[in-house]
């Protein structure tokens, strides 16, 4: 019998924060696959790292690139070598940071891997944004409001800024001095925080966005704008 392939959402860092099927999922998993963005940072693998050990790994490769072809090239190499694992019988869990329906690196391959013929479940998780919020002591919405969610690097931010909602920034990287310095020019700053590295040894809790500096920036930024 052909393997199944489980996409397991880690959570943000704490792994107090992984869902209890999500470790069911991973314990049971013959094979491990972590996505690797190229910065040497396995925080996946480290947050599920009590429940792995022994495990066959496989590193998927998933740059950080706007070359469509470069990344649909590591997709598809990613899918081969998991649906030749699925075709010898192992289960695979592919691991991811958050929630894994929510900008992460599964969803190329758990559409090539279904396209195959296999067998695919996804396991949802705790967010990136909801922790942050959670860290910050605060809601992300409530009654009427609207929440908008979206990274940094998506176009237009005065465009994101003018609807009327409570927003979550993701991956906010080196732009989020930039987003802090266009939220201070619209009059914004003031309902913005952000948290770094959330639930990992190195988090970093801003409740007013105005203390950051350049040194704070991190990819694993998220910025929240309520009020505005």
């Amino acid at each position: 019998m052909p393997g199944k392939l489980y996409g397991v959402s880690v959570g943000p860092g704490d792994p107090e924060l992984l869902t209890l099927k999500a470790v069911r999922a991973i314990r049971e998993a013959d094979v491990i696959a972590v996505p690797n963005i190229g910065h040497g940072r396995q925080t996946a693998l480290s947050i599920a790292a009590e429940y792995i050990e022994g495990k066959q790994q496989i590193e998927c490769s998933t740059p950080m690139t706007r070359d469509a072809q470069v990344r649909q090239a590591a997709y598809a190499e990613n899918a081969q070598t998991i649906c030749e694992h699925l075709a010898a019988g192992r289960t695979v869990a592919y691991l991811c940071l958050g929630d894994i329906g929510v900008y992460a690196s599964f969803a190329p391959v758990n559409e090539r891997v279904r396209a195959a013929g296999y067998e695919v479940e996804i396991i949802p998780g705790v967010t990136s944004f909801s922790a942050s919020a959670a860290r910050l002591g605060t809601v992300l919405c409530e009654g009427s409001e609207r929440l908008l969610i979206s990274p940094v690097m998506s176009g237009n931010v005065d465009e994101i800024l003018d609807v009327p909602a409570n927003k979550v920034f993701m991956k906010s990287g080196r732009e989020v001095i930039a987003l802090r310095d266009k939220l201070a020019e619209r009059g914004q700053l003031d309902g913005a925080s952000m948290v770094a590295n959330c639930g990992l040894p190195d988090e970093k809790v801003f409740p007013h966005l105005s203390d950051i500096t350049e040194e704070d920036a991190d990819y694993f930024s998220v910025v929240i704008v309520k009020g505005a």
